[in-house]
């Protein structure tokens, strides 16, 4: 890839394991570090705005995307509710020089690490344990018990995801985490 592009950061966790809390802070701290922003076809929750925290599509609008290779990656995570990677959204931060972040579950993550090889960091936060994943889960209440259990079947799945990234931080303390994401974000931007 040009020299001229920015790199990429990505950010992977189980549900509910802290990962957007830390993309929120490095995004304070680390200079020229830029959101991108993913597409959905869920519903956006209360606080979520189109454009800002994703694009919400409708599963039409998302599947004829797809057709027309629109995106750098798409997964379906759950029955009908598809997540993706817009090109468009990348190539406009990275072809301005900025640092690109992104917020992604563990598979897209991976996707995008094999897609963008050396030009990318990739970070698997990982929760001290599925129980107190459940207990962190459960303390949104924005699940009801069948979800719930979705999300921590797939958060099992996606643990055996752990050596495909480049590093693990263990959010037990957030703290914490969030000082060793800034510190090795902030190596690989400058190396």
């Amino acid at each position: 890839m040009d020299r001229t592009y920015g790199k990429c950061v990505i950010v992977s966790a189980p549900s509910g394991s802290g990962k957007t809390t830390i993309v929120k802070h490095l995004l304070k701290v680390v200079p020229d570090l830029q959101f991108s922003v993913s597409a959905t076809s869920r519903p956006p929750r209360p606080d979520e705005h189109h454009g800002k925290d994703y694009y919400f599509l409708s599963a039409d609008a998302f599947r004829k995307k797809i057709s027309e290779s629109a995106f750098l990656e798409w997964e379906e995570v759950y029955q009908g509710r598809y997540y993706g990677t817009l090109k468009s959204e990348v190539e406009r931060i990275r072809y301005s020089g900025g640092h690109v972040i992104f917020d992604l579950d563990v598979v897209g993550g991976d996707n995008l690490k094999q897609y963008f090889g050396g030009e990318a960091l990739s970070v698997f936060i990982r929760p001290p344990s599925i129980a107190e994943l459940e207990k962190r889960l459960r303390n949104r209440s924005t699940e009801s018990e069948e979800t719930l259990k979705v999300r921590l079947d797939k958060a099992a799945r996606e643990l055996t995801y752990i050596d495909r990234f480049d590093c693990v931080i263990v959010n037990d303390d957030l703290d914490t985490a969030c000082r060793e994401a800034e510190e090795k974000v902030a190596s690989f931007l400058t190396s």
